[in-house]
């Protein structure tokens, strides 16, 4: 599948470019016992000229015929390379960054690479409930792993002790999985894992068009 690079991509993003757009597809959950509850989620990776990505996940309960019952929870968050924050950076607050980036050309960027040949990363994503989480993980060709540095629980929050978790592009789609740590053991547990198809790319032309919508219109049209 070939990939789509804006014209106002930040250099530092390329190895974040594959995930950029609108994925969409189904997936199954894991909890308090219910194994393989089948679930629907709409992705976008969306960016702005500047050094990180915006994340926003919206998931749905899904019957055994892939129609959609009810709202589970929606994520938002940003994404972008792991590195030490220069001058010329955008912040704190509503400071702007410099009009020439920090990191201008691909030469630059190459010194970011790690040890193990891939760029390290960082994600901050906040949950409903009062919880957010700040990510550590490294991006290497089309895959990236990441698990919680830090997480802040609010007082009205749920038991929630981190997690770690696994993107990959496999054949033109996007999958991942999610693996929850129990918050009296520390162990590692299958938590949730979807494989998410692309529905629109950067160029806006389908933004707003969603699976789920597309679908609704279409029993819409039937009906008449």
């Amino acid at each position: 599948m070939a990939i789509e690079i804006p014209s106002n991509l930040s250099p530092e993003l390329v190895p974040l470019s594959w995930m950029l757009g609108t994925w969409e597809g189904t997936g199954s959950l894991w909890y308090k016992g219910e194994e393989q509850t089948p679930f629907g989620q709409i992705i976008t990776f969306t960016q702005d000229g500047l050094p990180f990505i915006e994340y926003r996940a919206e998931s749905f309960l899904l019957d055994d015929d892939g129609n959609k019952l009810r709202p589970i929870s929606v994520e938002t968050g940003f994404w972008q390379i792991d590195r030490e924050q220069k001058d010329g950076d955008v912040g704190p607050g509503l400071v702007a960054a410099d009009i020439v980036p920090e990191f201008a050309d691909a030469e630059s960027v190459e010194k970011l690479r790690n040890a193990d040949d891939g760029f390290n990363i960082m994600a901050t994503i906040s949950h409903p409930g009062g919880i957010s989480e700040n990510y550590v993980g490294m991006v290497k060709g089309p895959v990236v792993r990441m698990q919680t540095g830090n997480l802040m629980r609010d007082e009205i929050s749920k038991e929630y002790a981190g997690s770690v978790r696994l993107w990959g592009l496999v054949n033109g789609n996007l999958m991942w999985d999610w693996e929850t740590a129990n918050p009296e053991t520390k162990k590692l547990e299958k938590h949730a894992s979807a494989e998410l198809r692309k529905t629109s790319s950067m160029s806006g032309e389908s933004l707003g068009t969603t699976m789920f919508g597309s679908l609704d219109e279409s029993e819409e049209s039937n009906d008449k």
